[in-house]
C-alpha cells in the first residue's frame, strides 16, 4: 500500500505541477474563449491561433473533471481556473462550432468564425466537453450533450457521417466509431442519466463484439481478406477502449473484467517494441511491420509510413489501463519507458511525438494540434483510482 501511495503521489506531482500548470498558463484563451492548442510538439511556439472543435471539446471535458477532483480532494490545485475555463470552452464551441444542422465544425478561427464540418468525431467531442461541464450542475448543457450525441450516433448508423481527419477506407469498417461512441456515451450517460445514452453506450459496445473482436484480438478495420489495412492492428486504440468498456460496465454486458485483462495482454505483447522499448503506433495481426496486400488508400500509405513512431497517447492510455486491469508488471515496463522518454522537464507538458528510438519528431498526428487530453486524462484517472485504493484501507 505504501507503493500505491507513492506511486499517486508521482503521478499527481507530474500532473499538477507539469502537465496542467503548462497547459493553463498556455492553454486558455483569456480574449476569445476556448483554448490555444495548436503548439509545436515542444509546446514552445505557437504556430496557429485555429481552434479545432475536437480539441476544445477535450479542453472543456478535462478541465471539469479536474475541477471536480479538487473539489473532492483528490487534486492540490484551485479549482477556480478550471471551472471558468471549462465554461468559457464550452460556451465558445456552443456559440461559433455548432451548425445550425446539429453538426459541429471541424475548426474555426480565434475569434470562431466557423468552417465546414467534416467530421462526427468533433461532433462526439463536443458532446464530451458538453457532458462534463453538465457535472458541474446545470443541467442545460446535459441535455445539448445528450442531443449532439444522438445526431452524431444516428448518423454513424446510417452510415451518413465524415470521419475526417481519417476517413474510414471503401469496404472497411472502423473500430474507432463504435469505440468513440461507448467512451463519449458513458461520459453523457453519467452527466444525464439518459437512457438514449445508455442505449448508445450498449449499441456500440455490442457492435464491437459482433464486429471486432475476434478472440484476445481486436480487429482495427474488417474488410476484404489480406489486405493489409485489414491484418493491421492499432494496440493504442485497444487499450484505450479497454478502459472505456470497463467504465461502462454497468451499462453493457458480454465484457468481463478477466476478458478485458486478456486482450489488453494481446494489445500490449503485439505492439511493444522488443528492440527500443515502448509500443508501436501499427502492427501486423502476427506483430512487427504491416503486411499485406495494398492500394493507393491515404491511410494505408498513412500506416505504411508512421508505423514504427512512438506517440504519448498510447503510452499515456495504456498507463491507466494496465492499473485498472490489475496489469502491474506491464506497468511498471510502461511508465519506465514513458517516463524516461516523454516529458520534457519541469513545468512542461510531453513532447508528444518520437521516432522509433525515441528522440522528437516534428510531425504532425491526426491534427496540427499539441493534444490537452490523453497525458493529462490518463494522469488524472490513474491519481483518482489511486486515491480511492489508499483511502480504503485507512
Amino acid at each position: 500500500m505504501a507503493d500505491l501511495r507513492a506511486l499517486r503521489e508521482t503521478y499527481q506531482r507530474h500532473l499538477c505541477d507539469d502537465v496542467l500548470a503548462w497547459w493553463l498558463a498556455n492553454g486558455p484563451d483569456p480574449d476569445h474563449g476556448g483554448v490555444l492548442t495548436c503548439w509545436d510538439n515542444a509546446g514552445e511556439r505557437l504556430v496557429s491561433t485555429d481552434k479545432y472543435t475536437w480539441s476544445q471539446g477535450r479542453w472543456a471535458w478535462l478541465a471539469t473533471a479536474v475541477a471536480r477532483a479538487a473539489d473532492e480532494g483528490v487534486l492540490d490545485v484551485d479549482p477556480q481556473p478550471y471551472r471558468d475555463t471549462a465554461v468559457r470552452t464550452a460556451e465558445f464551441v456552443m456559440r461559433h462550432a455548432l451548425l445550425p444542422d446539429g453538426t459541429s465544425a471541424y475548426v474555426t478561427d480565434r475569434q470562431g468564425t466557423p468552417g465546414e464540418h467534416l467530421s462526427v468525431f468533433a461532433d462526439l467531442f463536443a458532446a464530451l466537453g458538453f457532458a462534463g461541464v453538465a457535472r458541474l450542475g446545470d443541467p442545460a448543457w446535459g441535455e445539448l450533450a445528450d442531443d449532439v450525441l444522438a445526431s452524431a450516433a444516428e448518423r454513424i448508423r446510417a452510415g451518413s457521417y465524415r470521419a475526417e481527419p481519417y476517413p474510414v477506407p471503401q469496404g472497411h469498417r472502423s473500430f474507432a466509431l463504435p469505440m468513440i461512441l461507448v467512451g463519449v456515451g458513458e461520459n453523457v450517460h453519467r452527466a444525464t442519466g439518459s437512457a438514449a445514452s445508455a442505449d448508445v453506450v450498449r449499441d456500440a459496445a455490442a457492435e464491437v463484439a459482433r464486429t471486432f473482436r475476434d478472440g484476445a484480438d481486436i480487429v482495427e478495420m474488417p474488410g476484404p481478406a489480406g489486405g493489409l489495412l485489414t491484418r493491421h492492428r492499432t494496440p493504442g486504440h485497444v487499450l484505450e477502449a479497454l478502459w472505456f468498456l470497463h467504465h461502462a460496465g454497468d451499462l453493457v454486458d458480454g465484457w468481463l473484467p478477466a476478458d478485458l485483462a486478456d486482450v489488453a495482454a494481446h494489445a500490449l505483447t503485439l505492439g511493444w517494441d522488443t528492440t527500443h522499448g515502448g509500443l508501436l503506433r501499427y502492427t501486423d495481426r502476427d506483430g512487427g511491420e504491416p503486411r499485406g496486400a495494398r492500394t493507393d488508400d491515404g491511410y494505408e500509405a498513412l500506416v505504411i509510413r508512421t508505423w514504427d513512431i512512438k506517440l504519448w497517447w498510447p503510452h499515456a492510455e495504456a498507463l491507466y489501463t494496465t492499473a485498472l486491469l490489475g496489469l502491474w508488471e506491464w506497468h511498471e515496463r510502461l511508465r519506465a519507458y514513458t517516463f524516461g522518454t516523454f516529458p520534457a522537464g519541469p513545468g512542461q507538458e510531453w513532447v508528444q511525438i518520437r521516432n522509433r528510438r525515441g528522440e522528437p519528431l516534428a510531425e504532425t498526428v491526426a491534427l496540427p494540434v499539441k493534444d490537452p487530453f490523453h497525458v493529462a486524462r490518463a494522469l488524472l484517472l490513474l491519481v483518482q483510482m489511486l486515491h480511492d485504493e489508499t483511502t480504503e484501507v485507512r
